[in-house]
């Protein structure tokens, strides 16, 4: 036995009751603001520094690592 359409309504008119009508609308105004930032911070592209040197030389830039490291 399920919820049905009767019991999704009473449970909607209670939490309107208990919250009100402004705290749920700042609760949901909350909740797209965090799903904006979420979706944006997807979006956003991962850049890397890439070395001048392994664009002009990559085997010379190679040899520069293994020295180095």
């Amino acid at each position: 036995m399920g919820l049905g359409p009767t019991h999704l309504l009473l449970l909607l008119i209670i939490v309107v009751l208990l919250f009100g009508r402004n705290k749920i609308s700042d609760l949901m105004g909350d909740v797209a603001k965090g799903i904006k930032s979420f979706k944006k911070g997807l979006s956003e592209d991962d850049t890397q520094v890439v070395d001048p040197k392994v664009i002009d030389n990559p085997a010379q830039a190679e040899r520069d690592k293994t020295k180095a490291g």
